[in-house]
């Protein structure tokens, strides 16, 4: 097996507040394999973008990462200066962020924000830049003259093409996408997961794709992790996840999505909602929530063990 391109290890990140703290990522373990894509999903709160910022440590305040190893290529970044991370971000890592009109400077033009991060990176002139500028958009399915466009002239479509031709503007060996298609309508969204799942295919980067839509996630990723209250529940390959998830909570995130193929099963929600990260439930933070939980569940915390190969679960109970 080859090593992992990115290992994460015991990772706890806590944002810290007059009021106390509260851990967003707790004891984290996970890897990130060179060429492969890997679906974090989870929801909303569950930790999977505190993940992403984490790894490209761009935590805002009162964020802190209190604990824990993050080893890319080798390298651990959390020891890395700032300066050394500089060199890294978008050369080694990148990422396409949730809003792309959020995301890209409303008073440059695309092209330009491109250009700057080309020449941030490589002793290359401007015409070249500009060149390898139009280069990528044409890449990502945007006419190349469209880099003198500003972003309020594009659709949100184009916009998230353009985050992702910056993505790729240095080829990193890793592109974290944290969400990249939200508010985008079905077709859409198919597009540009497709057109993403090309480009791998043809330049070779590792993807961590973060969602909260579990049954795109398993159509489009090699592996899955699923994220709750912090914690992660389940990792595996997406085949196996889509056909035997082994934890009660990736079981009941599949049941309350609706399939397109095969037979027609009635929709069951998971009872309750997500406990507050404030104040945690003891033990297995799921078992609230859980119709398979017995007395131990509330108060023994479970860990990942592996229950088939490659494929961990957080439950006493997966098999």
């Amino acid at each position: 097996m080859p090593e992992p391109l990115l290992s994460i290890r015991d990772l706890c990140v806590d944002y810290v507040t007059a009021r106390g703290h509260v851990r967003a990522v707790d004891s984290l373990n996970l890897d990130v394999m060179p060429g492969e894509i890997l679906g974090v999903a989870g929801e909303s709160g569950s930790g999977k973008s505190t993940l992403a910022q984490a790894i490209l440590r761009t935590l805002p305040p009162p964020a802190v990462i209190s604990r824990g190893t993050v080893r890319f290529e080798g390298r651990d970044l959390l020891e890395l200066s700032e300066d050394e991370l500089q060199k890294l971000r978008w050369k080694r890592i990148s990422m396409v962020f949730q809003s792309a009109m959020d995301a890209l400077n409303p008073v440059t033009t695309i092209g330009e924000q491109i250009t700057d991060t080309i020449r941030a990176h490589e002793n290359v002139s401007q015409a070249v830049a500009d060149r390898r500028a139009g280069e990528l958009l044409e890449r990502v399915g945007i006419a190349a003259d469209r880099r003198r466009s500003f972003a309020h002239q594009l659709s949100g479509g184009m916009r998230q093409r353009v985050g992702i031709a910056l993505a790729l503007a240095l080829e990193p060996a890793l592109v974290i996408l944290d969400e990249p298609t939200t508010a985008l309508d079905v077709i859409v969204e198919r597009e540009i997961l497709e057109q993403i799942r090309e480009l791998q295919r043809q330049l070779g980067f590792a993807v961590m794709f973060i969602t909260h839509d579990l049954a795109r996630m398993l159509e489009f990723s090699d592996r899955v992790a699923v994220f709750y209250a912090a914690r992660l529940a389940e990792a595996g390959p997406s085949k196996d996840m889509t056909t035997d998830p082994a934890h009660p909570y990736t079981r009941g995130l599949l049941k309350a999505f609706p399939r397109v193929h095969g037979a027609r099963e009635e929709l069951a929600s998971i009872p309750g909602s997500p406990p507050s990260l404030q104040n945690p439930p003891a033990g297995c933070r799921f078992h609230p929530r859980c119709t398979q939980a017995v007395a131990s569940c509330a108060t023994d915390t479970p860990l990942l063990r592996e229950v088939r190969p490659g494929h961990w679960a957080a439950c006493p109970f997966a098999k």
